[in-house]
C-alpha cells in the first residue's frame, strides 16, 4: 500500500501531467524552450533533469546519515512518515506553479522528488522483515503491482479533469494539471497513513543523537561497502544494477518529455500513452517473478536489459506515433520487471538474519540515486550541447550495455541465486 500511495507521484509527477505540462507552458514563441531560472538561461526540460540531478545527489549523501540514526534509534517508520509528509506537501505547492513562478515550481518539483527517494529507502528496507526468502519475489511484484494500479487509479481522476473540464466548471486551462497536483500530494499522505499503522514499529532507543551517530551513517556505509566486498554476488550485482538503473530511472523520468518535444502529441495523448505504460507493467512484473522461478533472476535481468538497449536505439530513429505507441508498450512490459526483480534480487543475497536492513537498502538506494543522477545530469547536457533529445536516448544505451556486461560477468563467474542453479 505504500507503494500505491507513492506512486501517483511517480505516475503523475515525474512521468506523465508534470512533464507534458511543464514542458508546454515554458515554451513561447519569444525564447522558444529556453527558460529564465535566476537568472540563467536553460534549455526547459534540461532545467527539470539538472533539477531531479540535484535531488537524488542530495538524498544519496543524507541517506547514510538517516539510515545510520533510524538503526540507532529504531524510528525507520518516523522517517518514513516525514518524507512522504514532505513529499505531498511539495505535490500540493505545485498547484501555485505557472511560468511567473517558475522558480517556485522548480524548488517544490526538488523536495517531491527527495520526499519520494526518502520514502521508498525505508519502505524498501522491511522487505526482508516481512517476507522470507521464498516470497520475495513475489512480494516485491506484489508491492509494483498495487503501485501501478494505485497510481492509473489517480491518473484516472486526473484524466477526467483535464479532458473534461467543461464538466466541473473549469475555464482556466492551467488549472486542471494544478489541481491533478494538489490531488497527488492528498492521495501520497492519506494512503500511506495503511502502511504507517501495518508495518512493524522497530524497538525504540531512547538515547539522544550526537555526532557521533551521524558520522556512524558514512562509516557505516564504509562497513556495508566492506561488507558488500565480501559477498561476492551482491559485489558483482551493484555495478550491474547501478548501470542499468542509471537507463531504466532516466528513460522513465524523461520519457514523456521525449514524445513532446520529438513527436507532438500533445498532453491527452500523452498521459494514456503513459496510462496503457503502467497497466502492462502490472503484467510485466508478474512475468518476470514467474518466469525467474524457471530461469533464475540473472538471466531474466539480462532479458530484460537486452530489451531496454533495443528501446534506447529505437527511440533515436522514431518518427510516428505508432512507433512511439509500440516502444510504450515495450517500456510498460519491462519497467516493473526489472525494478521488482532488482529489489528482491538485491534482499535475496542479503545475509541471512541480517538485522540492519536499513543499512543495505541504504548502499542499495545510494547505489541506484547516483546512478540516476549520472543518467539524467549526461542526458540533460547533451540535450543542452546539442539541442537534440534523440542524441540523449541513444547515449542511455551505453548505460544498458555495460550493464549486461556485468550481469553476464556474475552468470558466469560463480553460481548466481538458489533459483539460477
Amino acid at each position: 500500500m505504500f507503494d500505491w500511495a507513492n506512486s501517483a507521484y511517480n505516475l503523475v509527477i515525474t512521468s506523465t501531467i508534470f512533464p507534458a505540462y511543464y514542458t508546454a507552458i515554458t515554451y513561447t514563441e519569444a525564447h522558444g524552450d529556453r527558460v529564465e531560472f535566476f537568472g540563467f538561461q536553460v534549455v526547459n526540460t534540461a532545467l527539470s533533469n539538472f533539477a531531479l540531478s540535484f535531488a537524488y545527489l542530495f538524498m544519496a549523501v543524507i541517506l547514510p546519515i538517516l539510515s545510520s540514526v533510524a538503526d540507532f534509534k529504531g524510528n525507520r517508520k518516523m522517517f518514513m512518515m516525514a518524507f512522504t509528509y514532505l513529499g505531498g506537501v511539495a505535490c500540493m505547492g505545485l498547484f501555485f506553479f505557472k511560468l511567473e513562478t517558475l522558480e517556485w515550481g522548480i524548488v517544490c518539483f526538488t523536495l517531491a522528488a527527495m520526499g519520494y527517494v526518502g520514502g521508498v529507502l525505508f519502505n524498501n528496507s522491511y522487505l526482508p522483515q516481512i517476507a522470507t526468502a521464498d516470497q520475495q519475489d513475489r512480494v516485491s511484484a506484489q508491492g509494483f503491482a498495487y503501485g501501478y494500479v494505485g497510481c492509473v487509479a489517480i491518473q484516472i481522476i486526473c484524466f477526467v479533469f483535464i479532458l473534461k473540464p467543461e464538466w466541473f466548471g473549469i475555464t482556466d486551462p492551467s488549472f486542471a494539471p494544478r489541481l491533478s497536483f494538489l490531488l497527488v500530494g492528498v492521495w501520497w499522505i492519506g494512503f500511506a497513513q495503511i502502511p504507517f499503522v501495518k508495518l512493524p514499529t522497530d524497538a525504540r532507543n531512547g538515547q539522544r543523537v550526537t555526532s557521533q551517530v551521524l558520522r556512524k551513517g558514512f562509516a557505516e556505509l564504509q562497513d556495508v561497502w566492506k561488507r558488500v566486498n565480501e559477498i561476492p554476488q551482491i559485489k558483482r550485482f551493484l555495478p550491474a544494477f547501478f548501470f542499468y538503473a542509471m537507463g531504466v530511472q532516466t528513460v522513465m523520468i524523461v520519457a514523456a518529455a521525449f514524445g513532446e518535444k520529438v513527436l507532438h502529441l500533445g498532453a491527452p495523448k500523452l498521459i494514456a500513452t503513459i496510462l496503457i505504460i503502467q497497466l502492462v507493467a502490472i503484467g510485466g512484473a508478474y512475468l518476470m517473478s514467474l518466469l525467474a522461478r524457471y530461469i533464475g533472476n540473472v538471466r531474466v535481468l539480462m532479458l530484460v536489459v537486452c530489451v531496454w538497449i533495443g528501446i534506447c536505439v529505437a527511440a533515436y530513429y522514431i518518427d510516428s506515433e505508432t512507433q512511439f505507441y509500440i516502444l510504450a508498450a515495450l517500456v510498460g512490459l519491462v519497467m516493473g520487471g526489472i525494478q521488482s526483480l532488482s529489489r528482491s534480487t538485491y534482499s535475496k543475497l542479503l545475509p541471512a538474519g541480517e538485522a540492519d536492513t536499513a543499512s543495505f537498502f541504504s548502499f542499495y538506494e545510494v547505489t541506484e540515486k547516483i546512478g540516476i543522477v549520472i543518467g539524467l545530469f549526461s542526458f540533460a547536457l547533451i540535450e543542452q550541447l546539442t539541442r537534440n533529445i534523440r542524441y540523449s536516448a541513444l547515449s542511455l544505451s551505453l548505460f544498458f550495455v555495460m550493464g549486461l556486461i556485468l550481469l553476464f560477468r556474475m552468470l558466469i563467474l560463480k553460481k548466481p541465486l538458489e533459483n539460477d542453479r
